[in-house]
C-alpha cells in the first residue's frame, strides 16, 4: 500500500472544473475542494462528487471551517449551525474530513480549556453524521498557533472524531518539528506540504524548509493519511493549471524520495511504492547544441574558431555541425527553427551522460516529463531525449556511439586553448516559468539544488538557481527577473550561456586573444575595486586585468572567469577555472558582465559595420506608421533594423492619433520600457508648431517630455508672416531648450510662411543660437524649389539629421495638394521624381537618415510595421547603404 498522493484547489489557477482536470491529469489519487471553489462552481455537491469519482479522485478533505472554539455561547451557537450546514456538503461531497483551522476572530479567548470543550461539542456533531474534525493551528491565529499547543487542546477533548491537520508551512515557520512524533498516529488525521521562500510558499524542493524531515517524523508516527499539497502562491494560481499541477506532482514524488533514504524500512517501503525509479549517476554534459541560422551561424562559428574548437563532423543526414576541443562539443544546428527570430542563436538542446539511459527515461516518463520523438535514418545512433519545461531537448547518452552519426568535416586547423570540457549551462526563464523549470532539472535529472540567491544588477533584482549532480559533473543555472515584466535587460532578451572549463583560465584568454576571440571588455573600475577588497597579488591582477578576467573567491576556493560578447542577440560563451573547492559561479561580479554585456551590444546595435564607409544610421519618423503607438513603433523599428525612432508628441491635425506622452504617465513609461528593452534611442521629437497665436512657453511640457525620452532634436515649424516675431520665437525655444540637451531643429513645408532653405536661413541667422539647426526634409526641399548650391555653403554644424523619401515628379498646384502629398502619398526613395542622391550629397557627411514615408494605402494593405520594413529595405538598397544582419 502507497501513501495517497493529493493536492488542494487552491494551489490552482481557474474554476473548479478546470482544477480538477488538471489534477486528474498529473495522476493525483487526491483533492482537497476548499471552500471558495465550491462555492463559485455551478456543479452541486453531488455533481462534484461525480466527476471527481469519474476521475478517480478521492475527496479527502473540505475546507475550512473557521473561526469555530474559544468563542461565547453565543457566538458558538451560530457556529454549530454553521457547522452542520457544512456537515450537510461534506456528505454530498462524500468526503469524511473536514479542516477547522485555529480561530483568527476577535471574538475568541485565550483559554485551552473552552477551546478543548468546544472541539469536542463538534466533533460529537461530526461523528454523528460518520464525520471527522481534523484542527490545524496556524501561524496567523489569534491564540493557537503551533502544533504542540494544538495538540494539548486536542488531547484534553478527547474525543476519537477528533485530531489534528499539521501543515508543513505553519510547523516549520515557528519551530522545531521533532515532537511530532509524541502524537500518536491515528490522532494525526491530515498532512498538509508546503515550502517556503522569501516569504512564499513553493512546492516542495523549492524552498528552505526541510521537507524531509517534517515529513520523516510525521509518518513515524504510523501516519497513513495523504499527502496533500496546499501551496497558495500567486504565481501558480495564475499559471496554466495543467503544468502547476504536474509540478506539484513532481515535487511530491520527488520529496518521497527524498524522505525515504532517512526513514525506517516500513515506512521507506511505502515511500518507494509510488516513487519514481531512482536517478541514474550523471557522468557530464556531452554536447550543448545551438540553433543558429545563415546569419547567426557564422557568428558562432568564428568565435568558437577564435576559441580554439575545430569544426570536426557534419550530421549525414541534418544541417548540423560538430565542433570540437577536447571534452567540450557544440553542435550548430542550421535547420529552421519556427520559434526562434531571424539572426537569433538559442540553445535548443543539450546532452548529459547518464549511467542508464533507459532508466533516466522512465524517470522522467514517471515524472511526467514527455519523451521526445526522434526521427533518425537506418544506422543512426538511438537517443533518447526528454522535453523540458521550455522546449529544450535533453538527450540521455552512455557511450560516444552518437559520434559516428558525424562525417569527418575538412580537416580543423584549430589549435586548442586549453578547454577541457563544459563546466556548466546558463539559463533564462519568466518568472512565471521559473519554478516549473527549476523542479524539472531537480526531479527528472535528479540534480541537487544548490540554493537561488537574488543579485542586484544593473537592470533590476535578478534571482539566480542553481543545481548539480551529487558527483558536481553536471551544473544547471536558472536566471530570472522577478519583478521585471518583459525582456531580460535592454538589448539582451533571456540571455543564456554555455561555460566551457579550463585549468588555466589565464593562459586560455591569451590564447584565445591571439586568435581574435572577441572577448567581453571589462571597466578598469572593477579590478581597482577587486584590488580593494581582496589585495591580490600584483601580478595576479595585472594579468586579470590585461585579459578581462573576473575573480571571485570565497572560504573554499576561488573562481577565475571571462566571457564573449554576445553571439547572435542572447548567447555567449564563458570560460572558467575553479580552484581548490570552489562550487558557485561568481555571483557577485553578475552586475559587472551585465552592463558590459549591456554596452557592447548597443554598440553592435548602433555601428555594427564600424569599416564600412557606406553605413548610416537610420530613424523611423513617426509619420511613416503613425497608426502605431510610441511603444509600438520603438519595437517596429528594432525589428526592422532602424537606430532610432522620431516621436510625435503633438497633434498636427485634429484627424490623426495624438499620443500624449508628455502628459500621460503610463505612456511614457511603456515606451521607456521598450526603449530600454531594444536599444532603440529617440532621435527627435515633433511638432513644435510656433503660429502667431503661440507662446513657445506653453511647449515647455513638450520639451521636458522629449528630455525624458532621451531625444537630441526637436523639429520646429514656424507658420507665421511676422519675421521679427517668428525669430525672437524660435531664440526663446531654442533658449528652453538649450538646458535639455536639445537641439531645434526648423523646418521649411513649402505652404508655410517659412517656405524655403533662404527663410530658414534668415532665421537661423537673426536667433543667433547655438542649439539652432535645420531640418532638410527631401519633400520639402525640392518642392520649395530651394537651391543644392546654397545648401552646400551652410555651416555643417546647422544640420543633424535629414528626413528622406521620395514623392512623384508632378508638383501640386495648391496647398492642399501639396500637404496631401507629405502626408499620405509620399514614395520609397527611387520609385519617383525627387533627387535623392543628390540632396543627400550636398549635406555634411554622416547624418542620420530619417525615414518619413506616409503612404496611407500601402500601410492599409500590409500595415505599420511591415511599411516600416519595407521603407528601410527599399531605401538601403537605393542609397547602396550595406544591409544590418542582425547577428552578434
Amino acid at each position: 500500500m502507497r501513501y495517497r498522493l493529493s493536492i488542494a484547489t487552491a494551489c490552482l489557477s481557474g474554476t473548479l472544473e478546470d482544477k480538477l482536470a488538471a489534477i486528474a491529469a498529473a495522476r493525483f489519487s487526491g483533492v482537497e475542494i476548499v471552500e471558495s471553489d465550491l462555492v463559485t462552481s455551478s456543479w452541486s455537491p453531488a455533481r462534484i462528487r461525480q466527476e471527481c469519482a469519474r476521475r478517480g479522485l478521492t475527496i479527502d478533505a473540505y475546507q475550512p471551517l473557521r473561526d469555530v472554539e474559544a468563542v461565547p455561547p453565543d457566538v458558538f451557537t451560530a457556529n454549530l449551525r454553521r457547522a452542520d450546514r457544512t456537515f450537510d456538503l461534506l456528505e454530498q461531497l462524500g468526503t469524511g474530513t473536514l479542516l477547522v483551522s485555529s480561530s483568527v476572530s476577535a471574538d475568541a479567548v485565550d483559554d485551552d480549556d473552552l477551546a478543548a470543550e468546544q472541539l469536542h461539542t463538534l466533533a460529537h456533531r461530526a461523528a454523528e453524521r460518520g464525520l471527522r474534525i481534523a484542527y490545524e493551528p496556524i501561524a496567523e491565529g489569534r491564540f493557537v498557533r503551533t502544533y504542540p499547543q494544538a495538540w494539548r487542546i486536542v488531547r484534553r477533548a478527547g474525543h476519537p472524531a477528533l485530531g489534528l491537520c499539521l501543515d508543513s508551512f505553519h510547523v516549520l515557520s515557528q519551530g522545531d518539528p521533532a515532537a511530532i512524533r509524541a502524537i500518536p498516529g491515528d490522532k494525526l488525521f491530515h498532512l498538509q506540504l508546503a515550502d517556503l521562500a522569501r516569504r512564499h510558499r513553493q512546492f516542495p524542493g523549492l524552498g528552505t524548509f526541510d521537507l524531509p524531515g517534517f515529513l520523516g517524523h510525521a509518518l513515524g508516527t504510523g501516519y497513513a493519511g495523504p499527502l496533500s499539497l496546499e501551496v497558495i502562491n500567486d504565481v501558480y494560481r495564475q499559471a496554466d493549471p495543467r503544468h502547476a499541477a504536474i509540478d506539484g506532482m513532481r515535487s511530491l514524488l520527488a520529496l518521497q524520495e527524498s524522505t525515504a533514504k532517512t526513514t525506517p524500512a516500513a515506512v521507506r517501503e511505502r515511500l518507494t511504492i509510488s516513487s519514481p525509479v531512482p536517478a541514474p549517476d550523471l557522468g557530464g554534459i556531452v554536447f550543448t547544441e545551438l540553433a543558429v541560422d545563415h546569419v547567426s551561424g557564422p557568428v558562432v562559428a568564428r568565435a568558437l574558431t577564435a576559441l580554439g574548437f575545430a569544426h570536426t563532423g557534419r550530421h549525414r543526414s541534418k544541417p548540423v555541425q560538430l565542433w570540437e576541443q577536447s571534452g567540450a562539443r557544440v553542435l550548430l544546428n542550421f535547420a529552421a527553427q519556427r520559434s526562434v527570430a531571424p539572426g537569433t542563436t538559442t540553445i535548443c538542446a543539450l546532452a548529459v551522460e547518464s549511467a542508464d539511459p533507459a532508466g533516466s527515461t522512465r524517470r522522467a516518463e514517471q515524472l511526467l516529463a514527455p519523451v521526445l520523438p526522434r526521427l533518425r535514418q537506418p544506422g543512426e545512433a538511438e537517443l533518447a531525449s526528454i522535453a523540458a519545461p521550455d522546449g529544450t531537448a535533453v538527450f540521455l547518452v552512455n557511450s560516444e556511439t552518437w559520434l559516428r552519426d558525424f562525417e569527418p568535416a575538412d580537416p580543423p586547423s584549430a589549435t586548442g586553448t586549453g578547454l577541457i570540457g563544459t563546466d556548466h549551462l546558463s539559463l533564462t526563464d519568466s518568472i512565471d516559468d521559473f519554478d516549473e523549470a527549476a523542479l524539472f532539472y531537480r526531479s527528472v535529472l535528479g540534480l541537487r539544488s544548490g540554493g537561488s540567491s537574488d543579485i542586484a544588477a544593473p537592470f533590476g533584482l535578478i534571482r539566480s538557481w542553481a543545481a548539480t549532480d551529487p558527483a558536481g559533473r553536471v551544473r544547471i543555472t536558472l536566471n530570472t527577473a522577478p519583478l521585471r515584466r518583459g525582456d531580460w535587460a535592454p538589448a539582451i532578451p533571456s540571455p543564456q550561456h554555455i561555460a566551457f572549463r579550463t585549468d588555466d583560465a589565464i593562459a586560455s584568454a591569451r590564447a584565445m586573444r591571439a586568435l581574435g576571440a572577441p572577448i567581453l571588455p571589462v571597466p578598469a573600475n572593477y579590478y581597482a575595486d577587486l584590488d580593494a577588497r581582496l589585495d591580490l597579488d600584483p601580478s595576479l591582477l595585472a594579468d586579470l586585468r590585461s585579459h578581462s578576467i573576473l575573480y571571485d573567491r570565497d572560504a573554499t576556493g576561488a573562481y577565475l572567469h571571462f566571457y564573449t560578447e554576445m553571439l547572435g542577440s542572447r548567447v555567449f560563451f564563458a570560460v572558467v577555472q575553479r580552484l581548490d573547492d570552489y562550487t558557485e559561479y561568481g555571483g557577485p561580479s553578475t552586475p559587472v558582465r551585465m552592463a558590459a554585456h549591456r554596452e557592447r551590444r548597443l554598440l553592435m546595435l548602433r555601428d555594427p559595420h564600424p569599416s564600412d564607409p557606406t553605413h548610416h544610421d537610420f530613424s523611423l519618423a513617426h509619420l511613416t506608421a503613425l497608426s502605431l503607438s510610441p511603444p509600438e513603433l520603438v519595437d517596429a523599428a528594432a525589428e526592422a533594423g532602424y537606430r532610432y525612432v522620431g516621436l510625435r508628441l503633438t497633434r498636427v491635425t485634429p484627424e490623426e492619433p495624438h499620443y500624449p506622452l508628455a502628459t500621460d504617465p503610463a505612456l511614457m513609461r511603456s515606451t521607456k520600457a521598450r526603449l530600454a528593452a531594444t536599444g532603440i534611442e529617440v532621435l527627435d521629437i515633433e511638432l513644435a508648431r510656433i503660429s502667431p497665436d503661440d507662446n513657445p512657453r506653453d511647449l515647455q511640457r513638450f520639451l521636458d517630455a522629449g528630455a525624458e525620452l532621451g531625444a537630441r532634436h526637436v523639429i520646429a515649424q514656424l507658420p507665421d508672416p511676422d519675421r521679427a516675431r517668428k525669430i525672437d520665437r524660435y531664440a526663446q525655444l531654442c533658449e528652453m531648450a538649450r538646458p535639455l540637451g536639445l537641439t531645434v531643429d526648423l523646418e521649411f513645408p513649402s505652404w508655410t510662411e517659412t517656405p524655403d532653405l533662404g527663410a530658414a536661413v534668415r532665421i537661423l541667422r537673426g536667433a543667433d543660437q547655438p542649439n539652432a539647426g535645420i531640418l532638410i526634409d527631401l519633400l520639402h526641399f525640392a518642392r520649395s524649389g530651394s537651391s543644392l548650391a546654397d545648401l552646400r555653403q551652410l555651416p555643417a554644424h546647422w544640420f543633424h539629421f535629414a528626413h528622406v523619401c521620395d514623392a512623384p515628379p508632378a508638383v501640386p498646384t495648391t496647398n492642399e495638394g501639396l500637404i496631401h502629398t507629405a502626408r499620405f502619398e509620399r514614395l520609397f526613395p527611387g520609385e519617383g521624381g525627387i533627387d535623392v542622391h543628390g540632396i543627400l550629397g550636398a549635406l555634411p557627411p554622416g547624418l542620420p537618415y530619417a525615414l518619413e514615408i506616409p503612404r496611407a494605402t500601402l500601410v492599409a494593405q500590409v500595415g505599420g510595421k511591415e511599411h516600416a520594413r519595407m521603407a528601410l529595405a527599399a531605401t538601403r538598397k537605393h542609397l547602396g547603404v550595406g544591409v544590418l544582419t542582425g547577428a552578434g
